[in-house]
């Protein structure tokens, strides 16, 4: 049984948050990839399109949620399911960190407006 300890993390950094992988091929994981994400007050990260499902579930603060054109804000305890092809934009307007649970299938993509493709270590 593979545990990965909180000191085995690996932090990632992009668009402002944070990206704090535990589950991953490199880690022994053979189907699905898990990480906690950390969203700065104040972050407004870029419109992106997901090749694969994600589960995001927040465990603290609140995000302004942009999927396929509906803006909700979702809070603590509150699960988003990001389907395949879906397009996401985060923001948090608030004045703290909100801090995320998510999971996905190993290879998950993203492609930003631009046509910029992103293959995040933390998913791959």
């Amino acid at each position: 049984m593979p545990v990965i300890r909180s000191s085995d993390a690996v932090t990632h950094e992009i668009h402002g948050a944070r990206f704090i992988s535990y589950a991953t091929p490199l880690t022994g994981s053979k189907e699905l990839c898990a990480w906690r994400g950390e969203v700065p007050a104040g972050t407004k990260a870029p419109a992106h399109t997901v090749s694969r499902e994600e589960i995001l579930h927040l465990l603290d603060g609140e995000l302004l949620i942009t999927l396929d054109g509906r803006t909700d804000r979702i809070t603590a305890d509150d699960t988003l399911i990001i389907n395949p092809g879906a397009t996401l934009a985060v923001e948090n307007p608030t004045e703290r960190t909100a801090t995320t649970w998510v999971t996905t299938s190993i290879g998950l993509t993203a492609e930003l407006a631009d046509g910029t493709l992103i293959t995040p270590p933390w998913a791959n």
